[in-house]
């Protein structure tokens, strides 16, 4: 494991964020969580890495709130095709 944060999915869309901080709380210190409202997912930052490991082999595929939770080691943000700005489209004048 390369990080200290978390992708938590397969939750139930009235998860709170507090909710979560107590969960992962048992397994070290959490630094911050983010519940995707509407999504089902969230992510969580623990202290350190050996803290988001040991929170990861504790709860991935555990049940929480009636559901059975996926933890994994969340991956950067892919670049979106909107995101990238190169030259374009636009109107040259001739004169």
């Amino acid at each position: 494991m390369q990080g200290s944060k978390l992708y938590v999915g397969n939750l139930k869309y009235s998860v709170t964020n507090e909710q979560l901080e107590e969960l992962f709380g048992t397994y070290g210190e959490v630094r911050s969580v983010n519940v995707i409202e509407g999504k089902g997912f969230a992510f969580v930052e623990m202290g350190n890495q050996s803290e988001a490991q040991a929170a990861k082999e504790g709860l991935d595929g555990q049940g929480f709130e009636g559901r059975t939770i996926k933890v994994d080691e969340a991956r950067p943000p892919k670049a979106r095709e909107n995101d990238r700005r190169g030259g374009g489209g636009g109107y040259r004048s001739r004169y």
